[in-house]
């Protein structure tokens, strides 16, 4: 199984996935930016992303999360390509994208992608909220959860070289 529907009962973990969490940014649509405009807020679908270690012993405020977008949403907006998403994208084998399949009913998601290149930290207070008005959408389970996260990381901690290196022949 890889997702389950916790209570609204069960605390904030890694993987959660929240409707309608609240998003602030500069919707920047030119340079130079204008620092002084008033930030945009929106709603997006996310996943949590800060290790569950850290949120069980309350050691953070912040949260980590990751906007999440469905598949069909991505090819239609012409950031994807189907074939892209069926050949590449399913196997892992795009940096900053994470594929989740569709869940089983009850749950409400479609196939998704996690996009990691679209971060945000969010009070942890604004979650739980979250979760007590019942947006809590479902939850990644292990070892899925640990497969998101080691994604993560190589996408962030890989090594880029100003230059690729030359081989001999």
């Amino acid at each position: 199984m890889m997702y389950a529907l916790p209570s609204s009962q069960e605390p904030l973990t890694q993987g959660d996935v929240l409707d309608a969490c609240p998003i602030f940014g500069l919707e920047v649509q030119t340079a130079p930016a204008d620092l002084d405009s008033a930030p945009a807020r929106w709603r997006e679908r996310v996943v949590v992303l800060t290790q569950a270690c850290d949120l069980a012993q309350t050691k953070t405020t912040k949260v980590l999360v990751a906007l999440l977008q469905p598949a069909q949403l991505l090819v239609e907006r012409g950031v994807l390509k189907a074939a892209t998403l069926r050949d590449q994208q399913r196997r892992g084998l795009i940096y900053g994208w994470y594929f989740l399949p569709a869940a089983r009913s009850p749950l409400r998601l479609p196939e998704s992608v996690i996009d990691l290149h679209d971060l945000h930290t969010v009070p942890r207070a604004v979650l739980e909220r979250l979760i007590s008005d019942g947006n809590r959408v479902c939850r990644l389970l292990p070892p899925y959860r640990e497969h998101l996260a080691q994604h993560f990381a190589v996408t962030y901690l890989r090594i880029g070289l100003p230059t690729p290196y030359e081989t001999e022949p």
